[in-house]
């Protein structure tokens, strides 16, 4: 997405989600060499009853619900472990 990023993935017992975000951005804006990111973050931590599988398709699904491809396959940025 041109504007914001979506990330699933779960967290060990070794670093909070707040240390693995600071983690991700400090590396982008080293590779980067300027910053890109907004304070903070806006996460969601998936309940018992949510399926992962469904959580990660609907984010890969973003760039089409977002109109910048007509296929999934054309969006070069998607990855996903779960799907």
């Amino acid at each position: 997405m041109p504007d914001h990023v979506h990330w699933l993935f779960s967290l060990g017992e070794r670093y909070s989600l707040s240390h693995t975000v600071m983690m991700l951005k400090s590396r982008v804006v080293r590779r980067m060499g300027l910053s890109v990111w907004q304070r903070g973050f806006h996460d969601h931590a998936l309940r018992e009853e949510e399926s992962v599988i469904e959580v990660a398709r609907y984010i890969v699904a973003n760039p089409l619900r977002a109109g910048l491809v007509s296929r999934l396959a054309d969006y070069p940025y998607w990855n996903a472990a779960w799907l």
